[in-house]
């Protein structure tokens, strides 16, 4: 293999993303240390904390059931503001459209991005439209950037996960991207699976004020799925995540299809789904919360942290033990 070429798994989230930002992205742009490596940047001015992130969406297809690159923009960016505590307030929203493309489809994605945005009480203040000529794109691309207010004193991020901290997720896992995948391969599959695709800030601040500073990290599980976000959480924290597999909450459907098709639902992409790592005396309270809350219906308690070292792994429904790394490659192409 050419270690020149850019390839689509390093687009993937897992093992070929890390690499390409750790060798090359992050030591030329920045020189951010893995510890500060989150969702957002926080940053600080006339003694405000705010938080502020980017992200560009290039799904396919730019409709799926659940809902649409637009809304996914919108509600994919506000939650990566609301996984540092924050409360998002602004976004912008870049457009790169396709010449040919249809306006009445571009007036849908607008009209879903509007939607989104009132819907999580956030602002969309400014932005760019690029035209491309026919065949330089695939229809329609979107880049989102938006800013938050950190209004509290907790440090909630990658590398706070401490021992005997308790992971718990919001919902079933990998419904998004399977989805999408379904919808661009015409799978009849004999039941509805629709896309998790929602804005979490307002669960978060259902957490925060359940478990105020017992909440030591929120993470979105997107590109990679829950394995590829816990094992960036263990690396930047230094701490083993145990996994019990008999507790992943997993929607029926997601689980048939991902056996049909070998795929492995801890890599398969989220949109509205969160990993909250939190000190056990606050769990339970925390997740009593998040069931109450629409978002959080099905939420459990997946797994624990503990002083053995940067991994992941998963104790089997069989009562075996066995290694969880980051996804190696790319599983489901365009899927956010």
């Amino acid at each position: 293999m050419n270690k020149d070429l850019i390839l689509l798994g390093h687009g993937s989230g897992g093992k070929l993303s890390h690499q390409l930002l750790d060798d090359l992205i992050i030591p030329t742009l920045s020189g951010i240390p893995l510890a500060g490596q989150n969702d957002a940047a926080l940053v600080e001015h006339g003694g405000q904390r705010l938080a502020f992130t980017t992200d560009s969406y290039v799904v396919d297809p730019i409709v799926f059931p659940g809902g649409n690159i637009g809304s996914l923009a919108v509600n994919g960016t506000v939650n990566d503001l609301a996984m540092m505590g924050a409360r998002p307030l602004f976004i912008s929203a870049g457009l790169i459209v396709e010449e040919g493309f249809s306006r009445t489809e571009l007036a849908g994605i607008l009209a879903s991005m509007r939607g989104a945005a009132d819907a999580a009480g956030v602002r969309i203040v400014t932005g760019d439209t690029k035209v491309v000529p026919r065949g330089k794109a695939d229809r329609i691309f979107i880049n989102t950037s938006g800013i938050g207010a950190v209004e509290h004193n907790f440090a909630i991020n990658g590398a706070n996960a401490r021992a005997g901290d308790v992971v718990i997720i919001n919902g079933t896992i990998g419904d998004h991207g399977i989805a999408v995948m379904a919808q661009r391969e015409g799978l009849d599959l004999q039941t509805a699976i629709q896309s998790d695709c929602a804005a979490l800030n307002g669960l978060v601040a259902e957490i925060i004020a359940a478990g105020g500073d017992a909440v030591h990290v929120l993470r979105d599980p997107t590109r990679g799925g829950v394995a590829t976000t816990l094992k960036e959480i263990a690396l930047q924290s230094d701490k083993t995540i145990t996994l019990r597999e008999e507790t992943l909450p997993l929607n029926g459907a997601v689980k048939g299809v991902c056996s049909i098709l070998g795929l492995d639902p801890l890599y398969v992409a989220n949109e509205g789904k969160l990993l909250a790592v939190v000190a056990p005396e606050a769990a339970e309270r925390v997740l009593a919360r998040i069931k109450g809350h629409r978002l959080g219906r099905d939420a459990a308690i997946i797994g624990s942290v503990s002083d053995e070292g940067a991994r992941v792994r998963m104790e089997t429904a069989v009562g075996g033990m066995r290694a969880v790394e980051m996804l190696a490659g790319e599983q489901l192409p365009r899927i956010c």
